[in-house]
């Protein structure tokens, strides 16, 4: 449990918008997600809401991030923020990025499509697996998973195993890497040497922002191309009233979700982490993509649901 003093929740919320201004600065001015303050007000009662009715389970300030794009007018998208620019591990929402440089490589001729890779590429994002995900990693990035390799061997694999994390950057995505492959129980042999090797690059990293210009690029269309846009929300579709659905349909989001409401997203969850990354089609013609963060409250599923219902009374609210 993180041992950092608690802030009091009225400094908190007074200091929010402080905080998410000098993260979005960083924000390229390739994005076309423009800050709103009626959004930020929105999120900064939402986190609000989080930190007061988590605060008996000592939810801290800095255990929580969220960005929330209004996409009500699909061609300005609106955004607010919360600790937005902080890098944290991603957990699977790390695959939407590799789901974006599939079709990326595909659309380029680096990657040739086929019916393996487009099994592995449902498997990573519908149900979440991560051995479909390293499959695609190791595509992507002409690497292997195996045996430590010599110095120089090394080397020449940490380069091209940081082909994706390379991309993203080169599209004005800042305080992200995306080069890691998802364990379970590893990693071992030269993952692990690379692991011991390339810090702070040691593992995964994603903020909230970047994580919700990548949906929000997704959502209009704008991702690679607008047919392959369409083929990755088909992936992320979630059904959050059929009590059969997965966890990432029912948890995360969709358990916050009114009745008629439509769901895309992707989540992901550790010993430590819970997160969420999603776009919702509100009954009412509110559409939003929200993307939560915690971290070190992973047994707590409420947290992102108690997010997600402030975000949509705050849209109510401004009507």
């Amino acid at each position: 449990m993180n041992s950092t003093l608690r802030a009091p929740l009225s400094l908190v919320v007074l200091l929010s918008l402080a905080v998410v201004q000098s993260s979005l600065s960083q924000v390229n001015s390739t994005s076309e997600i423009r800050l709103d303050p009626r959004v930020q007000k929105i999120v900064d009662r939402a986190v609000q809401r989080a930190l007061e009715q988590f605060g008996e389970k000592k939810l801290e300030a800095n255990e929580l991030a969220v960005t929330l794009v209004d996409l009500r007018e699909p061609n300005k998208p609106a955004q607010g923020s919360y600790r937005g620019g902080e890098q944290i591990y991603p957990a699977s929402v790390i695959k939407l990025f590799y789901l974006v440089a599939a079709h990326r490589w595909m659309e380029d001729g680096k990657l040739k499509d086929s019916e393996e890779l487009r099994r592995a590429m449902r498997d990573m994002i519908v149900d979440s697996y991560n051995e479909a995900t390293g499959y695609i990693v190791d595509l992507l990035t002409d690497t292997t998973s195996g045996p430590e390799l010599a110095p120089a061997e090394m080397e020449v694999w940490y380069e091209k195993r940081n082909a994706v994390s390379r991309y993203f950057t080169s599209l004005g995505f800042q305080n992200i890497n995306v080069n890691r492959k998802p364990w379970c129980e590893g990693p071992y042999g030269r993952e692990k040497q690379s692991v011991n090797l390339h810090k702070p690059n040691h593992r995964n990293w994603l903020t909230t922002d970047a994580t919700a210009r990548l949906l929000t690029e997704i959502v209009s269309g704008k991702c690679v191309t607008q047919e392959r846009s369409r083929q990755m929300m088909e992936l992320l579709r979630r059904d959050p009233f059929n009590p059969k659905a997965e966890t990432q349909s029912r948890e995360y989001t969709g358990k916050a979700l009114p009745e008629g409401a439509k769901l895309w997203s992707k989540a992901g969850w550790t010993s430590e982490t819970r997160h969420d990354a999603a776009y919702v089609e509100l009954p009412d013609s509110n559409r939003f993509a929200l993307v939560v963060f915690t971290m070190n409250h992973a047994n707590e599923k409420d947290i992102i649901p108690t997010v997600v219902r402030a975000v949509i009374e705050g849209f109510d609210q401004q009507r």
